[in-house]
C-alpha cells in the first residue's frame, strides 16, 4: 500500500449518484456524484471528487470537518447567522464540526474533499 494518493480529478470509472436529503432542500433539482478515492484510518478519512448541478441545499456538518478545493463551478455559501461567501474554480475553504449553513451551487460545482468525521 502506498503511503502517497493522487486525486485523479476526472475519474474514469463511475461515480454514485445520489442527491439531497428531502429535509435539506431548499430549491431547486440538485443531482451529485461522488467518486470516492480513497480511505484511512478505519474509514473515518475519506477522499475524493464531488460534483454538484445547481440547487439550493442546507449544509449541516454535525462532528465532520471537511476541506474543500473547487476545481470547476461556482458556489455560494452561508453560514447560519453570517453573510454569503462566493467560492469559484481554485478556491479553498475549511467546513469545521458544527458548521450549519446554505449551500447554493450557481453553476455545476466539481471540488476535490477530505472529510474526517
Amino acid at each position: 500500500m502506498s503511503l502517497l494518493k493522487t486525486i485523479d480529478t476526472h475519474p474514469s470509472f463511475a461515480p454514485r449518484e445520489s442527491g439531497p436529503l428531502p429535509e435539506r432542500l431548499i430549491s431547486g433539482d440538485p443531482t451529485y456524484r461522488t467518486w470516492a478515492q480513497d480511505v484511512a484510518r478505519g474509514e473515518t478519512i475519506n477522499t475524493g471528487v464531488w460534483e454538484a448541478t445547481p440547487g439550493e441545499t442546507r449544509s449541516v456538518k454535525g462532528e465532520t470537518f471537511e476541506f474543500c478545493h473547487i476545481l470547476s463551478g461556482v458556489i455560494e455559501i452561508t453560514p447560519e447567522g453570517g453573510g454569503p461567501v462566493v467560492y469559484k474554480a481554485g478556491d479553498s475553504f475549511v467546513m469545521k464540526p458544527g458548521f450549519v449553513g446554505v449551500w447554493k451551487t450557481i453553476e455545476t460545482v466539481r471540488k476535490i474533499y477530505l472529510t474526517v468525521s
